[in-house]
């Protein structure tokens, strides 16, 4: 009688052997070989941290006639804090920053949502188009600004297409109006950083789940339904990094004010990075402009953690509801059944 398949004698592969670490367990070798990376990337962020700080404190800078590292001997505690919280100047380029940041974020926002829409279904040359539109973001900044420079000039390209549509001499002075000059600098980098978000927001829009869709579909809901209960909610972790990671880089901007104006006509277009660079390079205040990199840090810092709230909170409650064993919902709500009952 033939053995049952039970009976037999079932060979079974050797079990690994974990590697022997001399005595030591896996969490003290593990730590040993990230230390080297740990270690460089700390001198990396500390030393940059540390010595601004140190030099805050002081009135140092290189005309002073001593090197860094005797800058103690300017040391004036926190004159230089007192005295850049009290400068009309830093408060007034911090406020043209923030303007900036929201224009620009806002317009690149909605513009690259709306391309990322079109550009969700396929059509004939879509793929074409796409690098047509992801070009600028390639553009060396430079580059883009001498371009937008002579674009903006009084007998520009602008001017004379203006004057061609309008039937009459248009002669507006883009970056020589205090009015225009900002909002011509808001320009530039909305043309070449919109394709950034864009592509963020289309790798969102495609990796959305089809069977949510369809389902919604089935139910009954209409395209605007589809939009507001599924896609939107859904969206709202990628459109938060989206916005997040590019107001941290518009913040920064310096590369389009200074190249089409120098931050003028006189503080017209100034932002803090230009401010901070007339102090630091150009008047050699390096312990008044390290404070103030100080006071623009701490306020970020405090404006970030805000922003990221939204998504640790999107976070957890997705956490909970998997170890629930929910399907993760759309914003915390079922869009089904909204879409449903308003189709």
């Amino acid at each position: 009688m033939e053995k049952s398949v039970d009976e037999h004698n079932v060979r079974q592969a050797p079990k690994g052997r974990l590697p022997n670490f001399g005595g030591r367990s896996e969490k003290s070798v593990a730590a040993l070989l990230t230390a080297p990376g740990q270690l460089v990337m700390l001198f990396i962020v500390l030393f940059p941290a540390v010595l601004a700080i140190y030099l805050g404190f002081t009135a140092w800078s290189p005309t002073s006639g001593s090197d860094v590292w005797h800058a103690y001997e300017y040391w004036h505690w926190f004159d230089g804090y007192w005295e850049a919280l009290n400068d009309g100047s830093f408060w007034a380029a911090l406020w043209r920053t923030v303007i900036f940041t929201v224009v620009a974020v806002g317009m690149e926002f909605l513009i690259g949502f709306v391309l990322a829409m079109l550009f969700l279904k396929q059509f004939p040359g879509r793929g074409v188009l796409t690098l047509f539109f992801l070009l600028p973001m390639m553009v060396v900044p430079a580059v883009s600004g001498f371009v937008f420079y002579m674009i903006f000039q009084v007998d520009g390209p602008l001017n004379q297409g203006l004057s061609l549509l309008l039937g009459r001499d248009i002669t507006i002075l883009w970056l020589e109006n205090p009015s225009l000059a900002l909002w011509s600098a808001m320009v530039v980098d909305i043309w070449q950083w919109t394709p950034l978000m864009f592509l963020i927001l289309l790798s969102g829009l495609v990796a959305l789940p089809e069977d949510q869709m369809n389902q919604a579909r089935i139910l009954g809901a209409n395209s605007w339904h589809q939009f507001r209960y599924l896609i939107l909610p859904m969206m709202k972790p990628i459109i938060l990094i989206a916005l997040i990671i590019r107001a941290i880089e518009v913040f920064k901007v310096f590369d389009a004010p200074y190249l089409l104006t120098q931050g003028g006509p006189g503080d017209a277009s100034t932002t803090i990075s230009i401010w901070m660079y007339r102090e630091v390079i150009v008047n050699s205040r390096w312990g008044f402009g390290s404070a103030a990199a100080l006071i623009v840090l701490i306020l970020v810092t405090i404006a970030g953690a805000f922003a990221v709230r939204p998504i640790e909170a999107g976070q957890e409650s997705t956490l909970e509801e998997l170890e629930r064993g929910d399907t993760p919902s759309a914003g915390g709500v079922d869009p089904f059944a909204k879409a449903g009952t308003e189709a």
